[in-house]
């Protein structure tokens, strides 16, 4: 069982930023791919950002690529999401997710079926 807890949603102005955190249980988080999700009130979850196991390489919705980072550090299993240069748009729950089969080191899995565990999800509010 691998048990993930977000932090560092809140509100912020537009042209802002936030750095949100997921601290993950389990022996193996460093062959866990990991992945930020967002779902705004009436929309489908939608894919933000995710990262492979060995933190070489990320991927991004086009909506946030040039704004957010995904990053992990693997000896405190966590990983983050750095938001800069916030939009009204980007107001959503974050969630982050956990694929613990990892795939190859390059793996960065981009779709909810891909993820085996889920966060509670933190509140992102934007305004203008």
């Amino acid at each position: 069982q691998v048990q993930l807890v977000e932090s560092g949603g809140g509100l912020v102005q537009a042209g802002g930023s936030l750095r949100l955190s997921c601290a993950a249980s389990g022996r193996t988080f460093s062959r866990y791919a990991m992945g930020w999700f967002r779902q705004a009130p009436g929309k489908e979850r939608e894919f933000v950002a995710a990262i492979s196991w060995s933190g070489g390489y990320a991927r991004y919705a086009d909506s946030v690529e040039g704004r957010f980072t995904i990053s992990r550090d693997n000896a405190k299993n966590t990983v983050y999401l750095q938001m800069n240069s916030l939009k009204t748009e980007d107001t959503a729950v974050y969630y982050c997710a956990a694929d613990i089969l990892g795939g190859n080191s390059w793996s960065v899995p981009l779709f909810s079926n891909d993820y085996d565990y889920w966060g509670q999800g933190t509140q992102v509010t934007v305004s203008s």
